[in-house]
């Protein structure tokens, strides 16, 4: 039968299954379906998503026996002595079964009203019948089948408990992941088909493994099932997920057998870290789309995450069961294990910053999986406190600061990966928890020159946490109110830092009060009811530094005094003040004709325009905020025109107002921020006391940090706030300025003290932990799961994904817009050249080309 013909069969095959006439178990029709397709191309664009869905609502007996055929099928097959042998037990049949239960799962998982079903289905009691004699492909029937077994068992077959459907899919497929032949080299001292070698040298393995594109190609396509198959987690709210968990993963995260665990860990770990781009590069060659060997990398880490990020439901078991992928990856602990880490990262994430020693601008870019090589570094410093110690204790945390800091001023302008610097930001913070890191920073920074021009700071001449304030003030004054919500996590790092600093240059000491000029203005601090615990972050790192290395820095000392009076105009602060310095500002703004005084409305946003100043507040005649006046300028915290934009998203639903709800209960609907974690700032002990009480306590098993979970103070608008002057009065009193009041008071003159006034007695630092919590936990998975998706899209050119065309409910998918001609586009006679010559390069398969149109790809909106 030639392509054409086994294509049209195979088609008509398609169409006979929703046609309602259900299809006996044992009718040869079922063989089709691993017999006919030659390629997962094949499968994917003859198996349409109508086909799926009508199938699935017209006639799901058949699509139910399908299932039941394929599984029975793989099972089989992985008994049978000869596979893969060409002849008796094809590779094929195994490849095209697995193929089509990936086409087909993430369209049972979208559909609301087989929930029940799957869980029966998958997960529920089963039977199957005992073949006596030889091995066959044999069809599992379920406990929905109980009746018919029983009549059939009365012919004299019998029948036995079995591991329930989803159980024994994944127990096949993670041997199809070890199996000599198919996704390992043949091995003549092995007597079993199936043996847990880690598939290449790196950690744990010390030995070259052999290997193959072929190989390599049945592996990514038995992941790409793994991914489906935990792919539930796309169709949950994320408010949802981390609550009540996806079955698949949970199965596979608590495996017991140890030697399991640490193949599959250490393979995924080792294929992904080993991977060298610079070994085959050519120039732009992030253009070619579908190279088998960055998408088996690509799959292999982010499978790796899926499993090592995963929070077991609690489901009232106290303690909840283990991960014990997590649990091992905490284990490492040899000094080569992690330097070999530290390399791979290293080697993926340092791709960009190339750019600038390369002949050919723009030929070198991020590879697509940066953002999850930046998840695994995270996850690794947290469940593993020795690498978090090998990092922090050395230049390598110095090196991953710069790194990360990079990704975060490189995405910060796409609304689409704010997700990505939010956790960026995150990363920072946890690294700044430990005490080596603020003492590491003050080591001088000599490669700025070599910096992409993104994050390059004209003329820098500092340490590294001048090079962190610097990077920080960039991203809170260049972000238009897009990153509002990790505010706290910025100032918490920097708070973090402060009590070790020593040094800081004019700039860093210029960027820290802007800052404070900023938080401090009436327009500011009566904009939302919550920017004040920005002022109170910023305060206490200003007073660590004083308190902690007050010798160290006379730069920042001096700067202080210098603008002594509005630290003095705050002891002072009330409403009518406050609202009458924003209104002369407005009236101002009126006789200069600017006509921008609704766009800097104290209440148009949560963060507010009111940071507008950049330069040293000007003197005033009293200590008051009233006469202390805001320049105008074009620093805007909060300033955004796509406010409603932001609301619309629902990846990362916004944090909501303090209350007693159980935090561990979804809500119904969650807006954008929700699921963005809270920082914990410093507050005093009278803020303190004002948090909700009962709050129930959340903790990640093997986290790095298992604090109790509060719901978020932040409001995502000031829709209806109004201060007030007890509102007022309630912070105003805890904001930490004793420190600061008593400096400028032992310096009338604007001379700074020779040591520490005596009557300033230091207090520990405190360190301004991350906190994880659902909401944190049900955010992160969203953005794991977006990174997923958005692979498979690009990898597939948008039409052919996995989960393309599915409803997804953890995220937003939106539709790209068309774009116009570009060098990788060419559009018209005269670019048909560039075509050409695109086209004939290597026969590389290369974005635009000459191909018909295609419907727009989706694209994820800012988790």
């Amino acid at each position: 039968m030639g392509a054409s013909d086994s294509k049209l069969v195979f088609k008509q095959g398609i169409f006979k299954l929703s046609e309602g006439t259900a299809i006996a178990a044992d009718d040869p029709y079922w063989r089709g379906f691993w017999e006919l397709p030659e390629s997962a191309e094949d499968v994917f664009s003859l198996f349409s998503p109508n086909d799926i869905r009508r199938t699935r609502d017209s006639s799901l007996p058949n699509l139910e026996t399908l299932i039941l055929a394929l599984i029975s099928r793989l099972c089989a097959l992985k008994k049978l002595p000869a596979f893969p042998d060409p002849d008796l037990a094809p590779e094929r049949d195994a490849l095209n079964c697995i193929r089509i239960l990936t086409r087909i799962l993430p369209f049972i998982y979208e559909a609301d009203n087989l929930e029940a079903w799957e869980d029966k289905f998958f997960w529920g009691v089963r039977r199957r019948r005992i073949n006596k004699g030889q091995v066959k492909p044999e069809i599992l029937f379920d406990e929905a089948h109980l009746e018919d077994e029983k009549e059939e068992g009365q012919d004299g077959e019998e029948f036995e408990d079995a591991k329930p459907l989803g159980e024994e899919l994944l127990d096949t497929l993670i041997d199809l992941l070890f199996f000599h032949g198919f996704s390992l080299g043949y091995d003549d001292r092995t007597k079993t088909k199936v043996s847990y070698s880690i598939w290449s040298s790196g950690v744990g393995c010390n030995t070259p493994m052999s290997s193959s594109k072929e190989l390599e190609s049945n592996r990514t396509e038995v992941l790409k099932l793994l991914l489906a198959l935990s792919s539930k987690s796309m169709y949950m709210p994320a408010n949802v997920l981390p609550i009540k968990g996806v079955k698949a993963i949970t199965y596979l995260t608590t495996c017991p057998d140890k030697q399991v665990v640490l193949s599959t860990l250490c393979s995924l770990l080792n294929s992904t870290l080993k991977y060298n781009p610079a070994s085959w590069r050519l120039p732009y060659d992030h253009v070619v789309i579908g190279d088998p060997k960055q998408i088996y990398v690509a799959t292999c880490l982010q499978f790796l995450l899926v499993l090592v990020l995963y929070p077991i439901p609690e489901a009232g078991q106290n303690p909840p069961p283990k991960n014990y992928v997590r649990h091992f990856l905490g284990r490492l602990h040899r000094p080569q294990d992690f330097q070999f880490i530290v390399d791979g990262m290293t080697r993926i994430l340092h791709q960009p910053l190339q750019a600038t020693s390369s002949y050919l601008p723009g030929s070198q870019k991020a590879l697509k999986w940066a953002p999850e090589m930046i998840m695994l570094f995270w996850e690794t410093i947290q469940c593993n406190k020795r690498f978090r110690s090998f990092i922090v204790d050395t230049d390598r945390g110095l090196d991953f600061v710069i790194l990360v800091l990079f990704y975060a001023s490189e995405y910060r302008a796409d609304p689409a990966r704010q997700g990505i610097v939010r956790m960026c930001i995150f990363v920072l913070q946890t690294l700044s928890a430990e005490d080596n890191f603020g003492n590491g920073l003050n080591k001088k920074f000599e490669r700025q020159e070599t910096l992409p021009a993104v994050i390059k700071i004209d003329n820098f001449s500092g340490s590294y946490a001048d090079f962190v304030i610097s990077s920080i003030h960039t991203l809170i004054t260049g972000s238009k109110g897009k990153l509002d919500a990790i505010y706290p996590a910025l100032l918490a790092i920097i708070n973090n830092i402060a009590a070790y600093l020593e040094s800081l240059n004019f700039m860093s000491c210029l960027k820290l009060l802007q800052l404070f000029s900023s938080m401090s203005s009436p327009s500011f601090l009566l904009a939302n009811e919550t920017n004040h615990t920005l002022l109170m972050s910023l305060l206490e790192t200003l007073n660590a530094i004083i308190e902690h290395k007050y010798d160290k820095n006379p730069r920042l000392i001096t700067a202080i005094l210098k603008n002594r009076k509005r630290f003095e105009a705050l002891r002072s602060f009330t409403l009518e003040s406050g609202q009458e310095e924003i209104e002369r500002l407005s009236q101002l703004r009126k006789e200069s004709g600017d006509g921008s005084e609704h766009a800097h409305s104290p209440l148009r946003s949560p963060r507010n325009s009111s940071l507008d100043s950049l330069r040293s507040p000007q003197s005033a005649r009293t200590p008051s905020l009233s006469n202390v006046p805001e320049e105008g300028g074009t620093f805007a915290i909060g300033d955004d025109d796509s406010d409603d934009e932001e609301h619309e998203l629902q990846a990362t639903p916004s944090q909501s107002t303090p209350s007693n709800h159980n935090s561990r209960t979804p809500s119904v609907s969650s807006s954008v921020d929700d699921t963005v974690p809270m920082q914990l700032r410093g507050m005093s002990e009278k803020a303190r006391g004002k948090m909700p009480i009962g709050q129930p306590s959340f903790s990640r098993v093997n986290s790095m940090t298992s604090m109790s979970s509060h719901t978020a103070a932040m409001s995502t608008s000031n829709g209806g706030f109004v201060p007030s002057t007890p509102w007022i009065e309630s912070w105003l009193s805890s904001l930490p300025l004793h420190t600061i009041l008593t400096l400028l008071s032992s310096a009338p003159e604007n001379t700074p003290p020779k040591s520490l006034p005596s009557t300033i007695d230091p207090s520990p630092p405190r360190i301004h932990l991350f906190e994880w919590s659902p909401l944190s936990l049900g955010w992160y998975e969203s953005l794991l799961w977006s990174f997923i998706f958005s692979s498979e899209m690009a990898a597939q050119k948008g039409t052919l994904g996995i989960w393309n065309s599915t409803t997804i409910r953890l995220f937003k998918v939106e539709k790209e817009t068309a774009k116009g001609p570009s060098l990788m586009k060419p559009m018209g006679a005269v670019d048909a050249v560039g075509s050409n010559l695109v086209q004939r390069i290597g026969s590389l398969t290369v974005r635009g080309g000459a191909e018909p149109p295609r419907p727009a790809p989706g694209t994820v909106r800012d988790v």
